[in-house]
């Protein structure tokens, strides 16, 4: 969308040649508008990291990936293009959810439904085999953790973000429900749920937990 492409233009003041890129359509409409707004400073390109990077070896100093990488087919591929196109000494920056991310709200919504929760494509595999194939391929990574817990003290909010997060990946969440009267079904369980836990303990304590992984050539 451009926000980190505006972010590492403003630190830099301007002083950097910045390509950013996605294979969203949405997203890259929304970049080039912010690329607009700020002069056209930046290169906005269709990428897609399951293909060969359109660039020369050790073309830039930083690569940064923010909540994408797990979305790769084939893990060691791309970072291992992540690291061709880096400079000798550059950087590669991702970040995604830790395994322990969000552990209240998945707890939650196995005791209310009973049924496993499916393998999530960040947190099954961002601290695992992402972190490990970085570990592999780069000289030095460093793990950096961000921890924000968001402190539910009624129910209704809880649920509202519950309900909001099965509708957007709703394929995901396949084996839980698979109509709308399955889905309402399902938040009426969680609701329970969470309305039994506040009595119980007050509140509801859901952290967010999300690695930031800085990895040298």
């Amino acid at each position: 969308s451009g926000k980190q492409l505006l972010a590492f233009h403003e630190y830099l003041q301007g002083e950097a040649q910045i390509t950013g890129g996605d294979v969203n359509q949405e997203l890259l409409d929304q970049a080039r508008e912010r690329n607009a707004a700020a002069g056209n400073p930046w290169e906005i390109e269709e990428l897609d990291f399951n293909s060969r990077l359109p660039y020369d070896d050790n073309t830039y100093d930083l690569a940064s990936c923010c909540f994408a990488i797990y979305y790769a087919d084939d893990i060691p591929f791309t970072v291992g293009e992540m690291l061709r196109v880096l400079r000798p000494g550059g950087t590669l920056f991702t970040t995604g959810p830790m395994l322990q991310n969000k552990r209240t709200f998945y707890e939650l919504i196995g005791e209310a439904t009973g049924k496993p929760i499916p393998p999530m494509p960040g947190s099954s595999r961002y601290d695992s085999e992402i972190l490990g194939t970085i570990r592999e391929q780069f000289s030095e990574v460093d793990l950096h953790i961000f921890e924000n817990p968001l402190d539910f003290e009624e129910a209704e909010p809880f649920v509202d973000y519950t309900r909001a997060s099965l509708s957007e990946d709703r394929k995901l969440w396949n084996s839980l429900f698979e109509t709308s009267e399955d889905f309402e079904k399902v938040i009426s369980q969680i609701d329970q749920v969470a309305q039994a836990r506040i009595e119980r303990e007050g509140h509801i304590v859901m952290t967010k937990v999300v690695g930031g992984i800085v990895a040298t050539k």
